[in-house]
């Protein structure tokens, strides 16, 4: 390789970083577009700056580095974060509510998407930890609708933990949970960087009389600090067309019910 062609790429590679510093993520079809080069260059490009540490290569594309299983971005970083997969899991998670029933939404920027697309679901009773998606709520209130939010300590997800909200969900018997996730790994199943954050989505999993996990493909593979219950204790998982092969299979051997949202 000529060394034009070493700085050419060594420029690249930084203009990857910055855009990866701004967004949280990139796709390689989107870096291939804004570069003008072939999908080899840009996987070339990701290896690179992979194998120094700079970004974690997913499926499709790079994200920020986690350092460690206890890293938890804020929800304001998390929230530009394949937007579109979210928006498309969250259509299709939202079909699975009818009017009447009681649910829980965990906290998490797929959860604060979904609730906008329940905004209109009749008789509509929502528990949630989440304080982003109680301002959901909040923001298009309607007289048949009911929101519980928990209390308790404040995680930079912006979600609500501890004893405090723990106490507001035991005993509780949901019709529907669903539950956004850090990681997912096929041994150690859904997990969370937050100690006190899986001991509270742990009651909203058993408060649920369904599970739906909802989470977009770049979750698979990332592994949190705790792990907050196996695959198998899920009854539905949403995720978005990037899923591979392999992991539909994975997911399919053990949850019984995967629905893959295209945005076709």
């Amino acid at each position: 390789m000529s060394r034009d062609s070493l700085l050419l790429a060594a420029d690249r590679q930084q203009s990857i970083l910055a855009l990866v510093a701004e967004r949280g993520w990139v796709r390689v079809s989107d870096l291939t577009r804004t570069f003008q080069v072939s999908d080899m260059t840009v996987r070339r490009d990701l290896v690179e700056l992979d194998r120094q540490g700079l970004v974690s290569r997913v499926h499709g594309g790079a994200r920020a580095r986690r350092n460690d299983s206890r890293h938890e971005p804020g929800f304001d970083a998390k929230r530009g974060e394949m937007e579109a997969a979210k928006q498309t899991i969250a259509q299709v998670a939202a079909t699975l509510v009818t009017h009447g029933q009681t649910i829980g939404l965990s906290a998490g920027t797929t959860t604060a998407t979904l609730a906008r697309y329940l905004l209109d679901v009749e008789d509509l009773t929502v528990i949630t930890n989440s304080i982003p998606v109680a301002q959901v709520f909040r923001e298009s209130p309607r007289p048949d609708r009911t929101v519980l939010l928990t209390g308790g300590q404040r995680t930079p997800s912006d979600a609500l933990v501890g004893e405090l909200a723990v106490r507001s969900l035991t005993g509780l018997n949901l019709d529907v949970v669903f539950l956004g996730v850090h990681g997912i790994e096929e041994r150690v199943g859904f997990t969370c960087p937050n100690l006190l954050e899986a001991d509270t989505n742990r009651y909203l999993i058993d408060a649920a009389q369904h599970l739906v996990v909802v989470a977009d493909h770049t979750k698979w593979g990332v592994v949190g600090l705790v792990s907050m219950a196996p695959l198998s204790r899920a009854d539905t998982i949403v995720m978005d067309h990037g899923a591979s092969a392999e992991i539909r299979a994975t997911l399919e051997s053990a949850i019984s019910e995967v629905l893959i949202a295209d945005p076709a």
